[in-house]
């Protein structure tokens, strides 16, 4: 059992919190309101309803990171490096999984241009984190996609991209346990890489305005 914690108690990362619970994993939910300072603990159990239900625990950011062993920064994109580069001590040694994007809105609110042209928000990450071995993966797709990637018609793929290949590795399990196959895990090489998976992120507006918020995700057709 690994102990992962997730920053970002929105629909990303309470979706990735209910699933690598199920897992058998101890899951912390980091939240920066007044709730999230006190922590408890929640029962979901949306996959194996018959089962006991696995806890999810609930504390402030800054305990998160430091308690646990593993990172996910389902973070806003646009605010994440600089909040998690205030948490530079507590991240110290970990692995972080970066699955958020760094965009600026349009009008409609939905992503219309890159905060980091020419970088990517991993990158930025990894420069400020240097002790901390960044992973990206997981945001070419919807959100459910990420937990679900059988619920789409074409197998998805999950790209993967950082520096650490033991990092990666690690990484490569957990996609396991939310339900990735191996041939669909692309491993693109070095936290560099990650300008081109976040660049993806431009066509998604376009899609979301012509179809609605259904699940897809950019993936690579062999």
């Amino acid at each position: 059992m690994t102990s992962i914690g997730i920053l970002g108690a929105g629909r990303v990362g309470t979706n990735l919190a209910r699933k690598l619970s199920a897992a058998g994993h101890h899951v912390t939910v980091g939240g920066r309101g007044p709730e999230g300072t006190t922590a408890h603990t929640t029962a979901h159990n949306t996959a194996h309803p018959a089962g006991p239900a696995p806890r999810i625990a609930f504390a402030d950011q800054r305990t998160t990171a430091l308690t646990s062993d593993i990172v996910i920064n389902a973070t806003p994109g646009d605010s994440s490096l600089d909040r998690l580069a205030d948490l530079r001590t507590e991240l110290v040694g970990k692995i972080l999984i970066d699955v958020s994007n760094a965009t600026r809105n349009d009008g409609d609110g939905l992503p219309g241009d890159l905060c980091y042209p020419g970088s990517s928000l991993a990158e930025r990450l990894q420069a400020a984190l240097p002790d901390t071995r960044v992973v990206k993966t997981l945001n070419t797709m919807l959100f459910m996609v990420m937990t679900a990637p059988e619920i789409l018609a074409t197998p998805p793929t999950a790209y993967l991209s950082g520096n650490d290949q033991h990092a990666k590795a690690t990484v490569t399990g957990l996609l396991a346990d939310l339900g990735w196959q191996p041939e669909r895990i692309e491993d693109l090489g070095g936290i560099t890489t990650a300008r081109a998976t976040e660049a993806m992120i431009l066509v998604v507006p376009h899609i979301l305005r012509r179809h609605g918020f259904k699940p897809f995700a950019v993936s690579l057709a062999r």
